[in-house]
């Protein structure tokens, strides 16, 4: 098995194919967006490939060591970024391809209309380290 991180850009380029921003969605269209992502995490969790899964509000801020102790903080992202994390799955997966598969699913969660987002998705493998136990 390999965990992979599953990770959902909002608007990124190359931009999804439905690209109506979320605030222009009815609470209808984002009641189905999120009972997507639910049965996706609960088949998931039933076929013990998922690990966690989160959705992220659009404001953070950045922090960043200043080399004196002080951690400058900057305000950011914002929703009119180019790119904007929306949240992850963490998987755990028999092979990448089975992983592509899953991250292709979700890539079709409904936007506005009801209509598959086509939104690309990061897929990245989470590193593991070598284990030190001298086998």
């Amino acid at each position: 098995m390999a965990k992979y991180l599953l990770l959902k850009h909002y608007r990124g380029a190359p931009e999804p194919v439905n690209n109506v921003p979320m605030d222009q969605w009815t609470p209808d269209e984002i009641s189905a967006h999120m009972q997507f992502m639910a049965d996706f995490a609960g088949r998931l969790e039933k076929s013990g490939e998922f690990v966690d899964g989160q959705a992220l509000a659009p404001e953070g801020t950045f922090v960043r060591y200043d080399g004196e102790g002080r951690p400058p903080v900057t305000d950011g992202p914002f929703a009119e970024t180019k790119d904007l994390i929306a949240g992850w799955f963490i998987i755990d997966v028999d092979t990448y391809e089975r992983a592509v598969e899953l991250a292709g699913e979700l890539s079709a969660a409904p936007g506005k209309g009801g209509e598959p987002l086509h939104e690309w998705l990061e897929l990245r493998p989470l590193l593991s380290l070598p284990s030190n136990t001298g086998e």
